[in-house]
């Protein structure tokens, strides 16, 4: 995949490089090439500084809701704008349900943790301690030994550029773009 995407990276680049020293006069597609450039750096939109400002304005066009810009003689899709501005750190996912203060997002483990044993329900009491940081908390055997497991719940983390496009190029190689 590596390969596919810098072969993508340096056909764009041949395409480009070979428009731009044409002689040709500049034209409104140019920006959009260097955008496609850009996002097809495998260290980052943004690593090197000739992209910096085309990338900032490719932000600012798409935050005030304008299209993805074209670049012609290149092969690539990009997807609406979405918006997500919540993710959850590895070994958990994104929930979310109605709850009295309107819709909450929370964290959840993928996999049952140790919890309290307070709890889980002892000597068959179907009673348990109230607690709304773990679900469906269970006696469960591990390692030879009875403990109370559970999942836990925690805080969504946000994200500082939570709008996003995937764009794909030369239709193969997809990439998520954050702004």
């Amino acid at each position: 995949m590596k390969s596919l995407l810098l072969n993508s990276l340096l056909a764009i680049y041949c395409m480009i490089s070979s428009y731009l020293i044409s002689g040709s006069k500049a034209q409104a597609e140019d920006w959009g090439c260097q955008v496609i450039l850009c996002l097809s750096n495998p260290g980052g939109p943004t690593q090197y500084g000739e992209c910096r400002p085309p990338i900032q304005k490719l932000w600012r066009e798409l935050a005030r809701g304008h299209s993805f810009p074209t670049c012609s003689g290149v092969g690539f899709h990009s997807s609406r704008p979405g918006y997500e501005p919540y993710y959850c750190d590895a070994g958990y996912r994104l929930t979310g349900d109605g709850g009295p203060r309107g819709r909450q997002v929370t964290c959840v483990s993928i996999s049952p943790q140790p919890v309290s044993n307070a709890l889980c329900p002892n000597n068959g009491d179907d009673f348990s301690a109230r607690d709304n940081s773990v679900l469906s908390p269970h006696w469960q055997r591990q390692d030879g030994r009875r403990r109370c497991m559970g999942y836990p719940i925690v805080r969504p983390n946000m994200r500082p550029q939570p709008h996003y496009i995937d764009v794909t190029i030369d239709g193969s190689t997809t990439q998520r773009v954050w702004y």
